[in-house]
């Protein structure tokens, strides 16, 4: 039993970890805070990461049940996650994103810089919510199952905090234009997982198991 727990709580933890994608986020992060001092910049982290656990923990609670409700198949959920996920990363490798954080008002809060596009689609993206609403299948799994890919979920955001809190470090040395290199490639990597995405879907919805 000990055994099987561990590879399983492994097994979620990367997966929950690798489609969180924290390598495309950081450098979202890095200019949603820029220029703001250490303690505020992590204080944005913290909101985003919040905000990303409230959206992810509606979905684990209810996602199922109510793409049931509305009667949307689990491939066009997928199908319309990856073309929303697409469309994030195109404006990402053609630097819009960037240009919409550069135009941020001056006065904007820390939790209005927080929210988009560090929490929602950065971090509780549609890959994201896929992943969580298809390891807490409320049909196949137990409550004390779903409770525990909470935690984890939970676990892999804390490991976003530490990445978040180190990443001053990575601005200084890459600058303000080597991070924006960096979000344009991990820009491709991100619209690349999105077209795999939508070739998965499409494959469930014209040739189901």
């Amino acid at each position: 039993m000990g055994t099987a727990f561990s590879s399983n709580f492994l097994y979620e933890f990367v997966t929950l970890f690798v489609i969180l994608d924290p390598v495309a986020t950081v450098p979202i992060f890095l200019f949603v805070t820029a220029g703001l001092p250490r303690r505020q910049g992590l204080t944005v982290a913290a909101y985003a990461l919040c905000v990303a656990f409230l959206v992810l923990l509606f979905f684990i609670a209810g996602g199922r049940p109510l793409l049931e409700a509305l009667k949307i198949p689990m491939a066009s959920f997928q199908l319309a996650g990856s073309i929303i996920l697409l469309l994030f990363a195109i404006n990402m490798v053609l630097g819009k994103v960037t240009k919409e954080i550069a135009n941020l008002p001056p006065d904007a809060t820390l939790f209005e810089r927080a929210i988009y596009p560090l929490a929602i689609p950065g971090i509780a993206g549609a890959g994201a919510i896929l992943t969580v609403v298809l390891l807490t299948d409320n049909k196949a799994r137990t409550l004390a199952e779903q409770a525990q890919t909470t935690g984890i979920l939970a676990l892999c955001l804390l490991c976003f905090f530490v990445l978040f809190a180190a990443s001053g470090l990575i601005f200084r040395l890459l600058g303000r234009s080597g991070v924006e290199i960096i979000s344009r490639v991990f820009g491709l990597i991100l619209a690349s997982i999105a077209v795999n995405g939508l070739v998965v879907a499409i494959k469930l919805s014209f040739m189901p198991e």
